[in-house]
């Protein structure tokens, strides 16, 4: 709250500030001092991975309201979710040299990039939810499917002891 006072001081002294990016930049300024907390001072896995949520939501937001592609979230949910709590885990887990934290975090981001890219590719290239004029081929979504199964697969496979 006080980092949150002293910059909304410092947008009506000097005129510029981080309401002028948009009101997003609140919601991604919250998620960053979450973050830098959990990272330093509290050294709570919670903080980390709810900073990078939380950042993670103002980013989608500031997208969205730059664009006015609200419709985005049928598939930039994964981005929250899965993709920014496994990035908030594999942090966590690199900063505490945590070998399964980090192994978990890096799965559920890369799980939640590849939902995403497949939202993105349905809603967009096949559905055209947003009017995109680009068209994928036939190919492309089934094979993305496929990779995904393959890599979820090999997971299983490696991960047995």
């Amino acid at each position: 709250m006080i980092v949150g006072g002293l910059l909304l001081f410092v947008d009506q002294q000097l005129g510029f500030g981080i309401t002028d990016l948009g009101w997003p930049m609140i919601v991604v300024t919250v998620g960053v001092v979450l973050f830098v907390l959990g990272m330093t001072i509290s050294a709570e896995e919670g903080m980390v991975v709810g900073g990078v949520v939380v950042s993670t939501i103002g980013l989608v937001l500031l997208f969205q309201d730059r664009t006015g592609l609200w419709s985005t979230w049928a598939y930039a949910w994964a981005l929250v979710g899965p993709a920014a709590s496994g990035l908030g885990m594999l942090l966590w887990g690199a900063r505490t040299a945590n070998a399964r934290k980090l192994r978990e975090g890096t799965w559920a981001f890369l799980g939640g990039i590849g939902m995403f890219a497949i939202g993105f590719l349905f809603f967009e290239g096949i559905i055209g939810l947003n009017g995109f004029n680009f068209a994928i081929a036939d190919w492309v979504l089934p094979v993305v499917v496929i990779a995904i199964g393959v890599v979820i697969l090999g997971r299983g496979l490696l991960s047995r002891e």
